[in-house]
C-alpha cells in the first residue's frame, strides 16, 4: 500500500527509537550543554589534558588506582550489530558487538551529547542519531562530522563467557577525546610576514583544516584569519538560541590554540590574493606570504533592497551581537521575520516566547517549500500557527517605515501594513568571494569557487572549502553542487588539509543537516535538489513522520521528526553506495532499512 499507513507494523519498531520527552528538548537549545566546549574547563591547562593522549595504546591508563574494571554483560547478551549502554560507576560506556568482536567506547556524542546507543552501527562505525557524526568502533576516532572530538576507546576482555571493560576514571568523566596534535616548531611563528599555511575564514572548514594538519603531524606555521571578533564559534546555534553568549558558543578555548600553535587573526580582512607571488594582502596593508592557502570565506547574507532599507533595528543574523540585540529589542514588542527558510523559521520559533507578536513574510506559499516540499512545509507551518506566529505568504516587503529613525512598520506588496519594532532578514546568502575577482582563482557566474573532489581550485596549492564552494557530490554522479551546511564544511576542511599533505583524500560524505524549533528537531540527509515526489510514512499532523524525497525511481534525500534514528540509518545506506529505490519506501515496510548496512 502507498502513502501513509495507519496501523503500525511490527517491523517499524526495529528502527524507531523515540527519545524520552526530557532528553529531546536538551538537544539543540543548551548552548552550554553537555556537548559544549566548556566541558574542557576544569581539566587544568589544555596541555595537561592532551598529555594523557600520548601514552601508547595497549595500556592507555596511568595507574590501576585511576581505572575501573567490571563485567558488563554475558557474551550471549549481544548479537552482531547490537549496542548497549552500561554503567561503570564513574560513568557510562557504550558496549557493542561488530563482526564477532566486542568493543567499548564513550557513550555520548561529543558534538551535543546525543546517546549513541540510539544511533546506528554499520560498516565498522557508530553514527550519531541526532546529527550524523560517525565514530570508528575499533579506535573511537571521529570519521564523519559534525563536531571536533573523538570518543575514548576502552579495553575489553572476555573471561568465562563474561565481557569485562576497563576504563580510566578521567576518560569516563570527560566522555570526549581530542586527538594528539603536533605543536608548531617554526621559529618565526607570530612575527614574520610568511606562513606555511594560511586559512582565510575561521568557520567549521577553516578550524577543521587547521586541526587536521596538526593531527597529521604537521608542525609548521598555521595562520587562521577571520572577519569575526571571536575565536571560531558554533554559528548554527546563533539562530536557534539567540541569547547565547560568545563564550558559550566557542568551539575551542583560547588555550587550545596556544597549545597547538594555531595563530588566529581576528577582525582581519583579506582584500586581495596574489597567486603568482603567493601573497595575501590585508585591509590594513599587512602582507602575508603562504605556501599553501585554504579559502573558506563563507557567505554574506542577502539584505532587503526596498524603500527604507537603512532604518534602524533591521538585522541579518551573522554574529552573537546581532542575535543578542534582536532578542533585547523583541522582548514584549513586535517582531517580523522576512524569509521562511531554516534561519528565519528558527529565529521566529525562538522569539515566540519573548516577543508580543511574531510575523513571518515569505514569497512562497509554504515555509521550507524548496527544501522540504509542500506537505511537510504545511505541517510545520501549522505548528508555528499553534504557537501564535502569523504568516504573510506569497508576498514580499515593499517598504520599511521608521519613526525617529527606528523601525515601526513593515509594508508588504499586498499593501498590508505590519507593526514591527525589530525585523530579521533571512532571505539567503551569497558567497563572500568578491576579494578573489581579480586573483586568477576561478569563480563561477554566481561567485562560488569551483573545486575538485580533493578541494583543489584551478591554482596549484590553493584549496577552498565550506559555504563558498561548488564541488562534485560523489553519490549523485559527481554533480557540481553547493551545500552550505555545517557538517559539509567540517568534512571539506578535513579533505583540504589531507591534500595539502598530499594524502590524496576525496570528499565523499553524505550531507546531513538539522533544524530545531519549539524544542522539536527535524533531521535531514542527502541532497534533495530537483525532487519530483515526496513519500511520507507516519503521521504529519502529529509531527511524527519520515519523508522520502525521490527523483525518478531513486530516493535522493530523507527528512524526519520524532523518528530516530531513521535519518542516520538512511545516511549510512547512502554512504555505503547502495541506491534506495522509490518502491522500497512506498510500501511502508521498512525492513530493507534494518538489514545491517546492506
Amino acid at each position: 500500500m502507498g502513502g501513509c499507513f495507519s496501523k503500525p507494523k511490527p517491523v517499524e519498531l526495529k528502527i524507531e527509537v523515540v527519545l524520552p520527552e526530557k532528553d529531546r528538548g536538551k538537544e539543540e537549545l543548551s548552548a552550554g550543554g553537555k556537548g559544549s566546549p566548556r566541558a574542557y574547563q576544569g581539566n587544568g591547562a589544555a596541555r595537561h589534558f592532551h598529555a594523557d593522549e600520548r601514552l601508547p595504546s595497549p595500556h592507555p591508563y596511568p595507574g590501576t588506582q585511576d581505572c575501573v574494571e567490571a563485567a558488563v554483560c554475558h557474551v550471549k547478551d549481544l548479537e552482531n550489530g547490537q549496542m548497549r549502554e552500561v554503567e561503570l560507576g564513574w560513568g557510562k560506556v557504550l558496549v557493542l558487538k561488530d563482526n564477532g568482536e566486542f568493543h567499548a567506547l564513550g557513550h555520548k556524542c561529543p558534538h551535543y551529547g546525543a546517546p549513541l546507543v540510539k544511533g546506528v552501527l554499520s560498516r565498522g562505525r557508530v553514527r550519531c542519531p541526532w546529527h550524523g557524526a560517525c565514530f570508528s568502533v575499533s579506535s573511537g576516532d571521529l570519521e564523519d562530522f559534525p563536531g571536533l572530538d573523538s570518543l575514548h576507546k576502552f579495553q575489553v576482555k572476555i573471561e568465562k563467557e563474561k565481557v569485562y571493560v576497563r576504563a580510566s576514571k578521567q576518560a569516563l568523566q570527560l566522555q570526549r577525546r581530542t586527538k594528539v596534535m603536533a605543536t608548531c616548531i617554526s621559529p618565526s611563528a607570530g612575527h614574520s610576514g610568511s606562513t606555511n599555511v594560511l586559512i582565510v575564514g575561521a568557520g567549521a572548514a577553516g578550524l577543521v583544516c587547521a586541526e587536521t594538519l596538526r593531527q597529521e603531524g604537521f608542525s609548521d606555521r598555521i595562520v587562521l584569519c577571520t572577519l569575526d571578533r571571536y575565536l571560531p564559534y558554533d554559528r548554527p546555534k546563533l539562530s536557534k538560541s539567540l541569547d547565547a553568549q560568545p563564550e558559550q558558543l566557542a568551539l575551542r578555548p583560547k588555550e587550545f590554540f596556544r597549545a597547538h600553535g594555531i595563530e588566529v587573526l581576528t577582525e582581519a580582512q583579506v582584500v586581495t590574493v596574489d597567486v603568482r607571488n603567493k601573497k595575501a594582502v590585508f585591509k590594513d596593508g599587512f602582507k602575508l606570504e603562504y605556501s599553501k592557502l585554504l579559502l573558506a570565506p563563507g557567505s554574506s547574507p542577502r539584505t532587503l533592497n526596498c524603500k527604507g532599507k537603512d532604518v534602524e533595528n533591521v538585522f541579518t543574523i551573522r554574529t552573537p551581537e546581532d542575535a543578542n540585540r534582536v532578542v533585547r529589542l523583541a522582548r514584549g514588542r513586535n517582531a517580523v521575520v522576512v524569509g521562511a527558510g531554516f534561519l528565519g523559521m528558527e529565529v521566529a520559533a525562538y522569539l515566540t516566547e519573548k516577543a508580543h507578536s511574531v510575523s513571518v513574510v515569505e514569497l512562497e506559499e509554504t515555509p521550507f517549500r524548496r527544501s522540504l516540499g509542500e506537505r511537510v512545509g504545511r505541517a510545520l507551518m501549522k505548528m508555528f500557527e499553534n504557537n501564535r506566529v502569523k504568516f504573510y505568504m506569497q508576498t514580499e516587503v515593499s517598504e520599511l517605515r521608521a519613526q525617529e529613525g527606528k523601525l515601526k512598520e513593515v509594508v508588504l506588496k499586498s499593501s498590508k501594513v505590519v507593526r514591527a519594532d525589530v525585523c530579521v532578514v533571512g532571505i539567503g546568502a551569497v558567497p563572500a568571494t568578491g576579494f578573489l575577482r581579480q586573483s586568477g582563482i576561478s569563480l563561477d557566474s554566481r561567485g562560488f569557487i569551483p573545486v575538485n573532489k580533493m578541494m583543489q581550485t584551478n591554482i596549484p596549492g590553493v584549496f577552498a572549502a565550506g559555504d563558498a564552494v561548488t564541488f562534485p557530490l560523489a553519490w549523485r554522479n559527481s554533480r557540481k553542487v553547493n551545500i552550505p551546511h555545517w557538517q559539509m564544511a567540517h568534512a571539506q576542511g578535513r579533505v583540504a588539509a589531507q591534500n595539502m599533505l598530499a594524502q590524496e583524500a576525496e570528499i565523499s560524505t553524505v550531507p546531513y543537516l538539522w533544524t530545531a524549533m519549539f524544542g522539536k528537531s527535524l533531521r535531514y540527509a542527502g541532497y534533495g535538489e530537483g525532487f519530483d515526489d515526496v513519500i511520507i510514512q507516519g503521521d504529519l499532523d502529529e509531527l511524527k513522520f519520515v519523508a522520502f524525497y525521490t527523483k525518478g525511481d531513486e530516493v535522493i534525500s530523507v527528512a524526519s521528526m520524532n523518528y530516530d534514528p531513521i535519518v542516520s540509518k538512511v545516511a549510512e545506506v547512502l554512504a555505503s553506495g547502495r541506491t534506495i529505490r522509490k518502491r522500497e519506501v512506498e510500501t511502508g515496510d521498512m525492513s530493507w532499512l534494518t538489514g545491517k548496512g546492506s
